[in-house]
């Protein structure tokens, strides 16, 4: 038996009730006796680390739970539905694909603002430039009449590459208009609205040409579309606390434009970065020039180990992901100039088995051997899957009959091919599924 001397002091009664003038120091001598003591093992609870400060209200809407509840039933399903309640937190697993741009006009500031509500920890501005060489974000340098208003404006669509022709189905022709980026000024850009991606080619008129919106899309969010420079898409990201992965697009123009080469295009988009006070370490470059890549990583060091290099191999002839002999280059000859970070389609990275399960593929399997990270494009980008899901999910068509096996692709995705983001065109549903697999938040 132990005698011990406890002394009750203020200190300690100041976190219990707060310290009273009137609040006596007792001294009392209490007894313990030999106490066997039973450990009982508790699990531990994972803890996901949700930055303070700033932490967003991430509001991911209905559309997982819809997807979820679509699901055929599985232990998937099962999961999924357990974390119904949350939380719901910011994580880089998800990126914007051009924002939010399933429901919003895409590279506006509200297709990225919603990206980032709904939990996407990185937003993708695609990046062109004008006549004045000045960088903006736009898909193609050459979608301004299938993304804006600019046939509305008389004055901006006379300066068009090439002018709306209407349709004349007697001859069989579509109607057709180009309208690129490089045929106006910053200025003139600026004065521009988005509209949801889409043209009517049967259309005899302007106003019903640009009434071409996907029906699985919606123009609801298309009332207003305020277009963005590159240094204000980079503004407004760091503003809302989210990474940026800025893509290179080819030029449709012949280079060096007005004095300015491929080279200085490409160094001018990371300059932007630096210039505007952002680390490279919140900024993933791609482009699917691997000339460009190559460019910035033998260039920029800061850069390097995050550059991306876009997988559109799959436009060659011969190219199949299950014969490594069709990829030119090989996966090792990619790491050994440098490369890091490979993204492909979807479809390149599926395959289906001879039990019908949806599994890696070849090429998956071989990036992965070779040391690579990997991240798809794009979810959400086909519309309704209970066609076979179109371009994206090609590989895989013949298992795919709803949209609730978009969770299932995501699930493969990260859990058997390890890719370390998913580009989506409705973020929200990455986040939730990175969200209840209690995936590294954002930081």
């Amino acid at each position: 038996m132990k005698r011990i001397t406890l002394l009750t002091s203020c200190i300690l009664l100041a976190t219990l009730a707060g310290c009273d003038d009137d609040v006596k120091i007792v001294e009392k001598e209490v007894v313990v006796t030999n106490t066997e003591v039973e450990v009982v093992e508790v699990p531990t609870p994972v803890i996901v680390e949700v930055p303070n400060g700033n932490a967003p209200d991430i509001q991911l809407g209905t559309r997982p739970y819809y997807l979820v509840n679509d699901m055929s039933d599985s232990a998937l399903k099962t999961q999924l539905e357990s974390c119904k309640e949350g939380p719901f937190y910011r994580t880089d697993f998800s990126i914007g694909h051009r924002g939010a741009s399933m429901q919003y006009p895409e590279h506006t500031k509200e297709a990225y603002i919603a990206a980032a509500r709904m939990g996407a920890g990185i937003v993708e501005c695609d990046v062109t430039f004008t006549n004045d060489k000045e960088l903006v974000c736009r898909h193609s340098q050459c979608d301004l009449h299938t993304t804006t208003n600019i046939l509305a404006i008389p004055e901006l669509a006379a300066k068009c590459s090439v002018p709306f022709t209407p349709a004349d189905p007697a001859n069989g022709i579509a109607a057709s208009a180009k309208c690129c980026t490089s045929d106006i000024s910053l200025a003139e850009f600026l004065t521009l609205e988005g509209k949801m991606d889409g043209a009517n080619t049967n259309a005899t008129t302007v106003a019903d040409y640009m009434d071409g919106t996907p029906n699985w899309r919606t123009d609801l969010y298309a009332t207003q579309g305020t277009l963005m420079t590159h240094k204000q898409s980079i503004a407004l990201f760091n503003e809302m606390g989210v990474k940026m992965t800025p893509e290179l697009k080819s030029p449709q123009v012949s280079m060096p434009f007005n004095g300015m080469t491929q080279e200085q295009y490409a160094q001018k988009m990371l300059d932007e970065y630096t210039q505007m006070g952002v680390p490279a370490s919140k900024v993933y470059p791609q482009s699917f020039n691997l000339n460009d890549v190559k460019y910035w990583i033998n260039t920029n060091p800061d850069f390097a180990d995050k550059s991306v290099y876009l997988d559109g191999r799959d436009s060659e002839a011969g190219f199949d992901p299950s014969n490594p002999q069709t990829w030119q280059p090989s996966m090792d000859e990619l790491v050994a100039d440098g490369v890091k970070i490979l993204a492909p389609p979807i479809w390149m990275m599926l395959t289906i088995d001879s039990e019908s399960n949806i599994v890696p593929s070849q090429y998956a399997i071989d990036a992965k051997t070779a040391g690579l990270e990997l991240i798809a494009w794009s979810l959400e980008r086909s519309g309704p899957l209970n066609d076979g899901g179109g371009y994206y999910y090609q590989s895989i068509a013949d298992v795919i009959d709803n949209d609730g096996d978009m969770m299932t692709v995501v699930d493969v995705l990260a859990k058997d091919v390890g890719v370390m983001a998913i580009f989506s065109d409705w973020p929200a549903t990455v986040s939730y599924y990175a969200s209840c697999n209690k995936m590294p938040a954002s930081i």
